[in-house]
């Protein structure tokens, strides 16, 4: 068992740095992951811990547990008024817009169509001498993406979206980029 790197704790909580490739619980969609957060935290707090949100199995970042029923319930609650905003940082290809809401509405493995809204802010551009495609350099940004729905791997699909993909990130980004 690996340790999770406990970030925050008190009565009522627990945060943890929740590394890329760590599922936070069982799911049917991927039957290969034997390691799960909230096993491991369990374990290792020896306490029963409740999930209060998710991130995606292949995005690291801040994970929230609840230590009780009631706690997680309220938490919950407030996810679902939006009372509590989530924020995530991202690399992406290209100068992004300084500020832009991307409103795209996105489709369930089902093939339900959802909609879909994304705001984001940039926080930095940079351009580094390595050639990409025509162009004789490549230009990068620094995102923030606050999601205003929770629709599965949003963010990554409304990035590539409005062309500007996550770097790293696959299938939705860009390979070549992903190289550099």
């Amino acid at each position: 068992m690996h340790m999770l790197e406990i970030i925050y704790q008190d009565d009522y909580l627990v945060a943890i740095n929740k590394p890329h490739g760590l599922l936070v619980h069982q799911s049917p969609i991927a039957r290969d992951a034997s390691e799960f957060a909230i096993q491991l935290l369990r374990d290792q707090i020896d306490k029963k811990v409740y999930p209060v949100h998710r991130i995606d199995r292949k995005t690291s970042g801040i994970l929230l547990f609840a230590l009780d029923k009631e706690v997680n319930k309220n938490l919950t609650e407030q996810l679902t008024l939006k009372t509590v905003e989530k924020k995530y940082w991202a690399i992406v290809r290209g100068y992004t817009p300084d500020e832009q809401l991307i409103d795209y509405a996105l489709y369930k493995d089902n093939g339900t169509l959802q909609e879909a809204q994304t705001m984001i802010k940039t926080l930095a551009k940079v351009e580094i001498n390595i050639p990409s495609g025509k162009h004789n350099t490549s230009r990068y940004s620094f995102v923030e993406a606050s999601p205003l729905t929770g629709r599965m791997h949003q963010i990554r699909k409304h990035m590539a979206h409005i062309l500007h993909p996550i770097i790293g990130d696959r299938p939705h980004g860009c390979n070549k980029q992903n190289k550099i």
